[in-house]
């Protein structure tokens, strides 16, 4: 027979223990009903302070470490103060903190500074050069951010590292800082990474909707990664003028948006009655069930509204049927042409003997 084929014959075939288990005792259908639609609808997210987040902010304190540059002046007492110059900046001409977290200083030596904010530093020098210099008036303050940072990653338009300083930095902050993002990125998705752990975060309700609980006070080591929406798409496929996989907006995607974006049903060979959306069940421990199947009956046009109502999730596959009328032409389509060959055959060997 012409064209490729595989067969399975004289192959080593794998079999599965539970092959005989009919799939189809292993999905959930649910008509979808208006009733139904609404308990499968998602919050939507809201506009809601974060009132935990601005009390973060108001008491953050920047802590020194291995790396920063301090600008150390003791007024009244130049000697002290190495001076800046015309071309000299004051972080070319500060007070490196070294690996072990120290500095030296003048009269005092070697001051401890890691983990300390630049008040504490204040404090205890001033306290040590009481011993040379009579009621010291000393300002502390850091010259160059250099110990600590927090990384953005993914789908932003500058991802890289960026310095913590002594202005407090949320998430929104260092995404904008960033950039912002980008095309294709998944919002809905952002991961933040703290200390090994993980946590979601949606910046369509934060940035769309208004939900400021959503943002956090970034720290020291702290990972954003924002990924691509490749793996937000969905599947059209059976009986729809245009079969194909549509990726999802950063809005989300409803039924109805899908099927108007391949070109609508095929009004002549698809079942009203059988437009479903296949779902892979994501919690298979808690489930038997390897997806569940939700069936919208568009017998009457105006069920169409439910379909907007209906949020599909990635991986979603939606999957027209064809009516048995179709089908039965189908059927008809493969076999007249093998009947009429046998016909001309036939005719022709008929030919042959009556000559």
């Amino acid at each position: 027979m012409p064209g490729g084929h595989i067969s399975t014959k004289n192959k080593h075939v794998i079999q599965a223990e539970d092959e005989t288990t009919d799939i189809s005792s292993l999905v959930n259908v649910y008509p979808l009903t208006p009733e139904r639609v609404a308990s499968f609808k998602s919050p939507e997210p809201t506009a809601q302070a974060n009132t935990s987040l601005d009390l973060e902010i108001a008491q953050y304190q920047y802590r020194v470490g291995p790396g920063d540059i301090l600008n150390i002046t003791v007024w009244d007492h130049p000697e002290l103060t190495i001076p800046a110059g015309s071309y000299r900046s004051s972080e070319e001409s500060g007070n490196w903190v070294n690996a072990d977290g120290t500095i030296f200083y003048p009269y005092i030596g070697f001051v401890q500074v890691d983990g300390k904010t630049t008040r504490e530093i204040r404090a205890e020098m001033q306290q040590r050069l009481t011993k040379y210099i009579e009621s010291p008036q000393v300002d502390v303050n850091v010259a160059a951010f250099r110990s600590k940072k927090v990384y953005v990653t993914g789908e932003v338009e500058n991802p890289g590292q960026q310095a913590v300083t002594n202005i407090p930095m949320t998430l929104l902050d260092a995404v904008n800082q960033a950039g912002g993002l980008e095309t294709d990125a998944d919002w809905r998705n952002v991961a933040l990474t703290r200390n090994g752990v993980e946590q979601r975060i949606s910046l369509f309700a934060l940035m769309q909707k208004g939900d400021l609980t959503q943002n956090r006070l970034m720290q020291p080591g702290d990972i954003i990664h924002v990924p691509r929406n490749d793996a937000q798409k969905v599947f059209v496929m059976g009986e729809v003028v245009s079969p194909q996989t549509l990726k999802m907006e950063r809005n989300g995607m409803s039924l109805t948006e899908a099927l108007s974006t391949v070109g609508g049903i095929n009004e002549i060979g698809a079942a009203a009655t059988g437009i479903f959306v296949i779902r892979p069940n994501a919690s298979k421990e808690l489930s038997d069930k390897i997806a569940n199947v939700y069936q919208l009956n568009m017998q009457d046009a105006t069920s169409l509204f439910l379909g907007t109502e209906f949020e599909l999730e990635p991986y979603d596959v939606i999957y027209v049927t064809a009516t048995p009328l179709t089908r039965w032409n189908r059927l008809l389509a493969q076999i007249i042409p093998t009947i009429d060959g046998i016909n001309t055959v036939t005719e022709s060997v008929n030919r042959v003997r009556t000559w």
